[in-house]
């Protein structure tokens, strides 16, 4: 009886142990960090197969989402649009665990959203960081009309407004102009974000890129 009482013991701290290890891989850094410069190849590569309908439909199995219990190490930060016909997953032709997302519309920056890409880059250990602006953004359309806003949609026009002053010093689609403008104050205010951003900015540990969706062709443009 107490040798059986005392394997229970044994099989209890193992038990604790697995859980607690696994809590820390959940919150943790990422223990094998894709470079910034191999994220932007992957999400290319993606993006290519997306684009000739050739498509790999990477970790969408059962043993990857079971894999994915004791936590996550995505290899890149997507902020891109709510609107529901560019879903980072399937443009980039990604899977379960691949891309941290955070969608807002208009592909704004708040204090949430600032938030969530924080951690994902000083917790999760992702090196890149793609916000993805899109063609004919319904959100900046909305802040280029000029037109009444109800209050909370209002949020977001006026976060994109400084993108709309710098787009009509521009010659061009005032629209267009607007959207690209948009995500390059983003990638600014992403690097110059204290103290995380940053930080890891500054030490070569993090990158931050702009990129464009374009809906007639499913092509994802560098706006480096």
């Amino acid at each position: 009886m107490k040798k059986l009482t005392k394997s229970l013991f044994v099989l209890l701290i193992l038990v604790l142990l697995v859980g607690t290890v696994s809590c820390v891989l959940a919150v943790g850094e990422n223990t094998n960090p894709v470079t910034a410069a191999i994220a932007i190849q992957k999400l290319n590569d993606g993006n290519q197969r997306f684009v000739d309908a050739k498509f790999l439909h990477p970790n969408q199995t059962t043993a990857r989402r079971i894999e994915l219990v004791a936590g996550q190490q995505p290899f890149a930060v997507i902020l891109t649009c709510s609107d529901s016909r560019l879903p980072p997953e399937i443009i980039f032709d990604q899977g379960l665990g691949d891309l941290f997302v955070v969608r807002i519309a208009g592909n704004v920056v708040d204090d949430a959203v600032l938030g969530s890409v924080e951690y994902a880059v000083e917790h999760l250990g992702v090196t890149l960081v793609m916000v993805l602006g899109h063609e004919r953004c319904g959100a900046v359309g909305a802040a280029v009309s000029g037109a009444e806003i109800p209050v909370h949609i209002n949020s977001l026009t006026n976060a994109i407004k400084p993108a709309l002053k710098i787009a009509k010093t521009q010659n061009g689609d005032l629209l267009d102009n607007t959207i690209r403008a948009n995500v390059a104050l983003v990638v600014q205010q992403f690097n110059n974000s204290k103290p995380i951003l940053a930080e890891f900015v500054h030490d070569g540990k993090l990158k931050v890129v702009g990129a464009y969706y374009d809906m007639d062709d499913g092509t994802v443009r560098s706006l480096e």
